[in-house]
């Protein structure tokens, strides 16, 4: 085992058109599918789409942070 770690960071995008919440809890989820080792998260945006004057998607930018297998 080492006695360190090294993580690596991604950005990605969640939406949903519940909420904020509900948006970073997608962008997990999906990351998750393809990413070993997801330690933490990041909101580093918070912006939405609107449809005839209402919000249509929540959409949250985020930084993902993983640790770099075997290290």
């Amino acid at each position: 085992m080492s006695d360190h770690h090294t993580y690596r960071k991604i950005e990605v995008v969640g939406s949903s058109a519940k909420g904020t919440d509900d948006a970073i809890r997608n962008a997990l989820a999906q990351c998750s599918k393809t990413i070993k080792h997801i330690d933490w998260f990041e909101v580093i945006e918070t912006r939405g789409h609107v449809v005839n004057g209402e919000v249509g998607h929540f959409q949250v930018t985020l930084k993902v942070g993983f640790r770099v297998e075997n290290s």
